[in-house]
């Protein structure tokens, strides 16, 4: 077996394997409940409310005991005022001044023309609620019946529907003095700014601490529990980003001063925190510069999920007033918009989008992605120039390789006379090779590089097309209308030809049955081995007949945008190689290393 076999089957099995043990591992996840409109009916929630925190005097809040399950009232029948800009629509209860209502307008459960918008933010009492509260925890000697809590019924003082230009004002007084008010605005894309007040009309001075949470009843019913995807709880606190997973915040220790199962984190300046699902988040962003604490709990009767973000406690004198403006991002996790936000202002926000362990290829990757998707209008064609460019920019070291591979091959001969005068002594063998290379500058092991280097890119571009919602619902041409899903086309619907859905991701009639993309991408494996003859040795001859085919069917279950990688991939390659040996005067006789091999199996056949 010479050098040049030997490294090539080196670094093409050393890929086989890692591919390998990632799909075996990780493989695909299930698809998305929330995408099939024929999924069952989900749970009701338990019913019950947030911890709402009260004050001490630390300067901190600390939550009370949790309200009970009974308190909490249902808002379906209570006023409410509605929330309408270009990108959101649905509702705000007065009872409690709940945001609990809200749907993206521009993103839709499935790819059907019928199908719902998203629904991010769910009301008490509907199947997996999911709301923000804002509110005042009462200080030292205050009665927390003073202060408005979940169940307290705003008014609205001005404003209509909640609009782009359009704020609304809640006001709230009670039988001690103090009147409450929170004004609501909300921008163009995700952003609402709530600023709460307090006006103490007494003779006394009180002391309370403004809060913001968001409360989850149960875990989405269309959690992903994939390894690539992080979701649960994400949280940035002085430039130091945590990720809290679902599984993980039921194991955290009960905390009494909680009342829950809880975690505190006291930031100094600037953070935020919230709750993260594949395409969506919400999130609570205090003023940039404030200190505050946020907090996960759990409370595992009512089987609630909570974060909090908790501020100073303000003393208020006679007289005088106060206020707070705290941010809550609802909507989609898209790149330029929380982009556009983190310049606005908000420190880290972009590392909101899960970018992995490879963030430092996932970032580049996907910013080049979406400015060619600008250029180009279509995310399938902005991945093959992705393509282009990244082979562009390995084009260097490809060329000293592919240079060394054909140089290895004018070699050969020599090679052979070694062999042959060494015999049995390997020692002596290798002793000569090192010689010939030496002497002829040739580099055994550059042919490897090239696609090692692929490894990290391939993974990091698997994390890009599966986490970022710029790849939801891309299209590319025909039938494939969600590059982030795998190949729709199959033998069994005539490859798109016959509206017939393809069977289930994962299932073993979708591994056997690929569709047109991995068929292409095995081809294209298949095309780019024949540029050099079959090895001599059975068993690379056997290794290299196998691979493209096995590769076929392992990468037929990954997103489609990833296969057109692949596929892009091979076929530059094959492009760089045969023109880079033919320009150091060695010819791949293609056709015939495909004849030779068709002869050699029919050989073996008639055998």
């Amino acid at each position: 077996m010479d050098d040049q076999n030997k490294n090539l089957i080196l670094a093409t099995a050393l890929s086989f394997i890692v591919i390998l043990v990632w799909f075996v591992l990780f493989p695909p996840p299930e698809p998305d409940p929330s995408l099939d409109v024929s999924s069952p009916e989900l749970t009701a929630p338990v019913d019950g409310t947030a911890t709402v925190p009260s004050a001490p005097a630390d300067g901190f809040t600390q939550p009370a005991d949790a309200v009970a399950a009974t308190d909490m009232e249902t808002s379906a029948d209570a006023p409410r005022i509605d929330i309408e800009t270009p990108r959101l629509s649905g509702s705000i209860s007065l009872l409690g001044g709940r945001i609990d209502d809200l749907n993206l307008s521009d993103y839709r459960v499935t790819l059907a023309e019928d199908s719902p918008v998203v629904t991010l933010l769910q009301p008490v009492g509907s199947a997996s609620a999911y709301y923000a509260l804002y509110g005042w925890a009462p200080g030292a000697g205050i009665d927390p019946a003073s202060v408005p809590g979940p169940n307290t019924e705003w008014k609205q003082v001005s404003g209509g529907t909640l609009g782009v230009d359009t704020p609304i004002r809640l006001e709230w007084s009670n039988d001690s003095g103090q009147t409450f008010a929170r004004e609501i605005a909300v921008d163009a894309d995700y952003m609402f700014t709530v600023t709460q007040s307090v006006t103490n009309a007494s003779d006394a001075t009180v002391s309370m601490a403004p809060y913001g949470l968001i409360a989850r009843h149960g875990m989405p019913p269309d959690l992903k529990n994939f390894f690539i995807l992080h979701e649960g709880v994400v949280a940035m606190a002085d430039g130091e980003l945590s990720e809290v997973n679902w599984d993980d915040i039921p194991d955290f220790e009960f905390d009494p001063r909680q009342g829950a199962r809880a975690e505190t984190t006291a930031v100094e300046q600037n953070g935020w925190i919230g709750f993260t699902d594949h395409y969506w988040m919400s999130t609570l962003i205090p003023e940039p510069g404030s200190a505050f604490r946020q907090v996960i709990k759990y409370d595992e009767r009512r089987d609630i999920f909570q974060t909090e973000a908790v501020l100073p406690t303000r003393t208020i004198a006679p007289g005088a007033s106060t206020s707070v403006t705290t941010q809550l991002f609802a909507g989609a996790k898209e790149w330029e918009t929380i982009r556009a936000y983190q310049e606005a202002g908000v420190e880290g926000f972009i590392d909101s989008i899960d970018w992995g362990w490879f963030f430092f290829l996932t970032k580049p990757i996907f910013w080049l992605l979406h400015e060619l998707n600008k250029l180009i209008g279509n995310m399938g064609w902005s991945i093959i120039g992705l393509t282009l460019i990244i082979k562009a920019i390995l084009f260097p070291l490809a060329y000293k390789s592919y240079v060394s591979m054909a140089k290895m091959k004018e070699l050969q001969p020599q090679m052979e006379a070694l062999k042959e005068a060494a015999g049995d002594d390997r020692q002596k063998m290798q002793q000569g090779m090192m010689e010939l290379y030496k002497k002829e500058k040739v580099n055994p092991a550059a042919g490897c590089l090239p696609i090692l280097l692929q490894i990290p890119i391939f993974f990091s571009l698997y994390k890009v097309i599966f986490v970022t919602i710029e790849l939801r619902h891309a299209p590319f041409f025909g039938p494939f209308r969600d590059l982030s899903a795998p190949d729709p086309t199959t033998f069994l619907n005539l490859f798109g030809l016959l509206p017939i859905a393809a069977p289930e991701p994962g299932s073993i009639m979708a591994l056997i049955f690929i569709g047109i993309l991995p068929l292409l991408l095995g081809i294209s494996m298949w095309v780019q081995q024949k540029l050099n003859p079959a090895p001599t040795d059975p068993t690379q001859q056997m290794i290299f007949a196998w691979m493209p085919w096995v590769f076929m069917f392992m990468l037929g279950g990954f997103a489609s945008g990833l296969v057109v990688y692949w596929i892009a991939n091979n076929t530059i390659t094959f492009t760089q190689q045969y023109l880079i040996m033919r320009s150091q005067g060695y010819k791949p006789d293609l056709l015939g290393n495909i004849k030779s091999g068709f002869k050699k199996r029919a050989k073996t056949e008639n055998k």
